[in-house]
């Protein structure tokens, strides 16, 4: 595996199945269906694309995933019929450079509607967060990384969870939509309205209850909300920032022990579907308590909510509770 999909590949959960408004019975997760119904067909790489597509989208849409649940988004690779299905669909939503196998078979589709959600926001880079903590070996990867694909993939894709560009990708991907299939564009419009009002009052909900906290300083397992923390005045500290299940080294270990006593740090947060040993090491070794954050690149049964906006409030809760919030 390579370093990129190494440095990201701890977050991976699952993909959901189709979830969230009631009246969305038409939407399906079998890749299958893909361009053999009445409705407008979209093929969603993962989760957090496939969310906004069925917001969006309601009752005139078919959405597919491609990554099925129990599948690790980030390292998927797709069956010569899920490529073909592909080439059937009316449009496909997808976060370039996330899943390299979805990147390929688009670019190779003719599919004529591509949307890229990196397009519609601005993504940033924050690798140094992480890569001030992985040792020289790691930085050295890194660099190299970055000098021979020119630095594209030092962009950190995690732009779904902070809310607000969550919502400027919303935007992007309902005008797609009404340009795509105009004879239903009004109910799109509509529909991403009521969409943008829900991440709004999310934005709202994490910026009353983040304002006042006894800490900004969270530690996590691996660097997935570098955009979450920026948004919300944080410091995400990563215990590993490339391999987020290997061992952390004794002199990181002291060091967020350290830093921990300093800023008041109560709580180091793992994933639901990663392994917990490296959190629970040094939660241990500093006497702190463990409690999960979850990346949501997939609903499943250990989800704390059945869908993105419910699981961001319990993540919100979470952190709440984490930062001491006043």
């Amino acid at each position: 595996m390579n370093v990129r999909r190494r440095r990201i590949s701890g977050i991976a959960v699952t993909a959901a199945t189709a979830i969230g408004l009631g009246t969305l019975s038409a939407c399906s997760s079998d890749s299958s269906a893909a361009g053999n119904t009445d409705k407008f067909d979209v093929v969603a790489s993962f989760y957090p694309m496939e969310y906004l597509a069925e917001q969006i989208g309601g009752d005139h849409v078919n959405v597919t995933t491609l990554t099925e649940p129990g599948q690790e988004p980030h390292d998927l690779e797709l069956s010569a019929k899920q490529t073909a299905q592909m080439g059937e669909a009316d449009a496909v939503l997808y976060l370039k450079s996330l899943q390299p196998a979805v990147d390929e078979a688009i670019a190779q589709s003719g599919v004529k509607t591509k949307i890229d959600a990196a397009t519609l926001t601005k993504l940033e880079d924050h690798g140094n967060v992480e890569h001030d903590h992985g040792g020289e070996e790691h930085a050295d990867e890194h660099a190299e990384e970055e000098h021979s694909e020119g630095g594209e993939h030092a962009l950190d894709p995690h732009v779904w969870l902070d809310p607000v560009k969550y919502a400027e990708i919303a935007e992007g991907v309902a005008k797609s939509f009404e340009k795509a299939d105009p004879d239903h564009a009004d109910d799109y419009r509509k529909n991403a309205e009521a969409l943008a009002k829900k991440l709004s009052g999310l934005d709202t909900a994490y910026k009353d209850g983040l304002k006042n906290t006894a800490t900004k300083v969270f530690f996590t397992n691996h660097a997935a909300f570098g955009y979450l923390a920026e948004r919300y005045g944080l410091t995400q500290e990563a215990i590993n920032g490339l391999d987020p299940e290997s061992e952390p080294s004794p002199a990181r270990i002291k060091e967020l022990q350290e830093e921990a006593k300093a800023d008041g740090v109560t709580t180091v947060f793992y994933e639901t579907l990663v392994s917990d040993k490296t959190a629970k090491t040094l939660a241990k070794d500093a006497g702190l308590k463990t409690d999960v954050l979850d990346p949501l690149e997939g609903i499943t049964d250990k989800s704390k909510g059945d869908d993105y906006v419910a699981v961001m409030e319990s993540n919100l809760k979470a952190l709440e509770t984490a930062l001491g919030a006043k």
